[in-house]
C-alpha cells in the first residue's frame, strides 16, 4: 500500500490558521469603523462651518439692519424736534401781538373832541418757568412737566384832554376804546381799559387849560407750553 506525504499541509494549516486570527478580523473592522467615523465627522465638520457662515452672514444682516434702525430713529427724532419747533412758531405766530391791527383800531375809535393821543407805548413780559424730568418714587413713576412760557401784553395810552371842562371827556374816552370792535375782540372781558393816572389841570403852550392821562389795556395772558 502506497503512502502518501503532503510536506506542505502543515504550512497550509498555519496559513489558514492566521487567516481565521480573529485579532486580525478585529483590527480590520477596527480600522473599517475609524474610516466610516472620519468620513461622518467630516460630513459634519462640513456642515458646521457652512451653519458657521450662514450665522455670520446672518448676523452681518442683523448688523446692518441695526444700522439702519438706529439712523431711522435718528432722523425721526431730528423730523419730531423740527416738527415741534414749527408747531411753536405756528402758534407764537397765530398768538403774537400785531401792532398794525391796533393802529388801525385806534384810527377807527370814536373821536371825541377835545382829546388828542400824545403817546402809545407796548411792552411784553415772559416769565418762563422750567419743565421737570420724569422720576420714579418706589414703584410709582411720577410724570414730569414741560416747561412753559407765559406772556403777559400790556398796551399804555397817554392822552390830552383839552375840552372845554378839562377831564370830562376821559371817561367818554375810555367806553370809545371799549366800544371798538377790536378792542372788545382781543382784551379780557372784565376792567380791560384802566386809568392809571390824571394829572390836575395846567396851561399848555396855547393858553388852553388840560390834563394829561393815561390808560392802560390788558390783554390775556399766552401761555406756551414745550411739547
Amino acid at each position: 500500500m502506497a503512502i502518501k506525504l503532503n510536506l506542505l499541509a502543515e504550512a497550509k494549516a498555519a496559513e489558514e490558521l492566521r487567516r481565521r486570527d480573529p485579532v486580525k478580523r478585529c483590527a480590520l473592522g477596527g480600522v473599517f469603523l475609524v474610516a466610516l467615523f472620519l468620513v461622518w465627522w467630516s460630513a459634519k465638520l462640513a456642515e458646521c462651518w457652512a451653519a458657521q457662515e450662514n450665522l455670520t452672514q446672518v448676523r452681518t444682516q442683523i448688523d446692518q439692519h441695526t444700522n439702519e434702525y438706529a439712523a431711522v430713529m435718528v432722523n425721526m427724532k431730528k423730523i419730531s424736534d423740527a416738527q415741534k419747533k414749527l408747531d411753536a412758531l405756528q402758534e407764537l405766530s397765530t398768538n403774537r401781538f400785531l401792532q398794525g391791527d391796533l393802529l388801525n383800531a385806534l384810527q377807527q375809535t370814536a373821536i371825541i373832541p377835545g382829546v388828542q393821543l400824545t403817546r402809545l407805548s407796548e411792552s411784553q413780559s415772559y416769565f418762563n418757568t422750567p419743565g421737570t424730568p420724569a422720576k420714579t418714587d418706589g414703584d410709582r413713576v411720577v410724570p414730569g412737566t414741560p416747561a412753559t412760557v407765559l406772556v403777559k401784553t400790556v398796551v399804555a395810552l397817554d392822552a390830552r384832554d383839552a375840552s372845554p371842562n378839562p377831564g370830562d371827556e376821559v371817561g367818554p374816552f375810555k367806553e370809545a376804546l371799549l366800544e371798538q370792535s377790536y378792542f372788545q375782540a382781543v382784551l379780557n372781558q372784565t376792567n380791560s381799559v384802566k386809568l392809571t393816572s390824571l394829572s390836575p389841570p395846567q396851561m399848555g403852550t396855547d393858553g388852553k387849560m388840560y390834563v394829561q392821562f393815561s390808560l392802560e389795556c390788558d390783554y390775556p395772558d399766552h401761555l406756551y407750553t414745550s411739547k
